[in-house]
């Protein structure tokens, strides 16, 4: 998987492309919350956009993230996503937690 990391304001954004599932689930975990005490961020915004499959542990690594920055009083937000995994949103009840955008622009704007 590919990722790259942006900031825009107080948030981080984490452009993903390729399969977010247990073998870079960990690592990008480590990295998200490296990057979010170093800099002092509040939210997160994923970009689905180039995500073609996501398992379990990319789940349990997003859901782990919104616990975490709810706590704190932040935003976890998604963007992009494909049909594929959007219903894997759907079927594990994500979208009652965590704000599910078209864009990057539209999350930012509600961030």
């Amino acid at each position: 998987m590919d990722v790259k990391f942006l900031r825009a304001g107080s948030t981080l954004i984490v452009r993903m492309a390729g399969e977010l599932d247990h073998h870079v689930a960990d690592k990008l975990r480590t990295k998200i919350d490296d990057r979010m005490s170093r800099e002092k961020l509040r939210n997160i915004l994923f970009d689905f956009k180039e995500v073609q499959f996501m398992d379990s542990s990319g789940l349990g690594m997003i859901l782990g993230r919104y616990k975490n920055v709810a706590g704190k009083g932040g935003k976890v937000l998604v963007c992009s996503l494909n049909p594929r995994v959007r219903r894997i949103f759907e079927m594990a009840g994500l979208q009652n937690k965590i704000t599910i955008c078209r864009s990057e622009k539209e999350a930012l704007t509600g961030a």
